[in-house]
């Protein structure tokens, strides 16, 4: 019942809103234009199509406003004003009241605010779906204050978010059960994982630890910011970490008045996303601009500060290798090695024939490299991309929707920063120096450091091992050890011979030049 009635608001909101209006409108058929005229008699459209769209996901809810942050990059996708307004969903959702932004520290600590912090700064600076941040500033039990920033759980949000997926779960079971592709789409797994992510997002101790695992990976690349976190002031609803000073990346005008090299800033974060996600497995998985700026400090200039770190994504080591391959494939326009991997993964049948992947590969792929990212229409290659999934029976992977909702968010951004950037041929160096490191010598003696300790532990037990097995064995099969013991006896006979063969052989040839010495003499 309760998803019927959330189905209902959705219904209602979209009315309200007029967005089946901009769907319409958005189709060139006579008839199409008629049917939009009668379905909007009566109801009063003025604003504009932006910010219809934008206050209908603020209404409905956290899950719709992150799709439209993620719109909200894609201006190659979506109208200039329909995008630009979309970008208030990324800092700049209604906040909450600060009054139970107060409560709900208050009650967390279990103390006053005064007590907690020296200075709270009720006005919150930015306020997003899922949270609002607020200034303040902290003194530890040395007397030493620092300016933190406190990021405090929206009231309400797990009702709200449970009721959302309770009914995505029930749209995917409907497409898989109806949808001639919902054994390849796999919606049901897609909404899983998109679950966990969304309930994780909503322990700020969980976001605390994340921030913590990124700023030690990202120690020493000299490419991105991360904030300290404050592990005496974080609980499950408030998180303070270390506030940040820097200039919102949106704001490219500002940031070259500054001297930042804009294009090399665009090919940093091409690196920054590559290294999160080949190197350490462990990546960023909500950077849209409101979650990132730059530094303009003397000692950090023109770096990234990275900032939201409830939505991260994980790679196992099996996906790192796969997905770098493909890339590193694709890249050097191998498409036949993409195709083969493909198949290898079992992501296509089997039975596909390797040629007829690869031509298909060829002609979505091939006219779109050397080109920059103002040439490229993503939407004709994503469209192109799914035909050719749809064609070859590509099952989607729902581990890695994290990693291409990410993707598009960094493409997304690289477009802004710089419509030049070459994307292919800032990402492949870095995908052939990893391979190089995963395929060669260097990834052999890491793994035989790491497996040192074992291996000393293991090695002297070795015989008392072997032993204790044979023991079981013989009185488990007394002729099957004794076979073993007599194939044993046989090949060290076969050893002993070869080495005496051997050294008579080393031998006879000593022996033999000492008397071509001795003639000569």
């Amino acid at each position: 019942m309760s998803r019927f009635f959330r189905g209902c608001t959705i219904i209602w909101v979209v009315l309200r809103y007029g967005l089946d209006e901009l769907v319409l409108s958005s189709f060139q058929h006579p008839w199409l234009h008629r049917l939009r005229r009668v379905l909007t008699i009566g109801r009063k459209l003025d604003a504009p199509r932006g910010q219809r769209l934008r206050e209908a996901l603020e209404q409905l809810g956290p899950i719709f406003v992150k799709f439209g942050q993620v719109l909200s990059t894609r201006s190659d996708l979506m109208p200039p004003d329909v995008a630009e307004e979309l970008a208030k969903l990324q800092d700049r959702v209604p906040p909450f009241d600060s009054q139970i932004a107060v409560d709900t520290i208050e009650r967390n600590f279990r103390k006053p605010l005064d007590e907690i912090f020296v200075q709270f700064e009720r006005t919150p600076v930015a306020s997003a779906s899922i949270a609002q941040v607020h200034f303040a500033v902290t003194r530890d039990k040395q007397g030493v204050e620092r300016e933190v920033a406190v990021k405090v759980l929206r009231p309400g949000m797990k009702t709200v978010i449970d009721k959302d997926l309770a009914l995505m779960h029930m749209m995917a079971g409907w497409v898989e059960k109806l949808s001639a592709d919902g054994k390849r789409l796999k919606p049901r797994q897609v909404v899983a994982e998109f679950d966990n992510y969304l309930h994780d997002e909503l322990d700020l101790v969980r976001e605390a630890s994340n921030a913590a695992q990124l700023r030690r990976n990202m120690e020493g690349l000299d490419l991105v910011l991360i904030p300290e976190v404050f592990w005496d002031y974080c609980h499950a609803e408030v998180m303070v970490m270390e506030r940040m000073h820097g200039v919102p990346i949106s704001q490219t005008e500002r940031l070259r008045e500054a001297g930042v090299d804009i294009p090399q800033l665009a090919r940093d974060g091409v690196t920054l996303f590559f290294t999160q996600v080949f190197r350490d497995g462990f990546f960023h998985a909500d950077m849209h601009p409101g979650n990132i700026m730059v530094s303009l400090a003397p000692a950090t200039f023109g770096r990234y500060i990275s900032l939201d770190f409830g939505i991260v994504g994980t790679l196992t080591e099996f996906d790192k290798e796969y997905l770098a391959q493909n890339f590193l494939a694709f890249f050097r326009r191998d498409y036949k090695r993409v195709a083969a991997l493909h198949i290898e993964s079992g992501w296509v049948p089997a039975s596909t024939r390797v040629e007829e992947l690869e031509a298909a590969i060829r002609a979505v792929c091939e006219p779109y490299f050397d080109r920059p990212l103002a040439e490229i229409s993503l939407g004709m290659v994503l469209m192109r991309l799914f035909q050719t999934s749809r064609r070859f029976q590509v099952e989607i992977q729902p581990q890695l929707v994290l990693l291409q909702k990410t993707l598009l968010n960094i493409e997304g951004l690289g477009r802004q920063l710089d419509p030049n950037l070459d994307l292919w041929s800032t990402a492949k160096p870095f995908l052939e120096k990893w391979m190089l490191e995963q395929m060669g010598p260097q990834r052999f003696w890491r793994e035989l450091q790491a497996e040192a300790p074992r291996y000393a532990k293991l090695i002297p037990e070795l015989p008392r091992l072997v032993h204790a097995a044979l023991q079981r064995q013989q009185a488990a099969d007394p002729e099957l050890v004794q076979e073993l013991l007599r194939e044993q006896r046989r090949t060290n006979r076969l050893l002993q011979g070869l080495v005496y063969g051997g050294l008579g052989f080393v031998l006879g040839m000593l022996a033999m030049q000492v008397l071509t010495r001795i003639r000569l003499f």
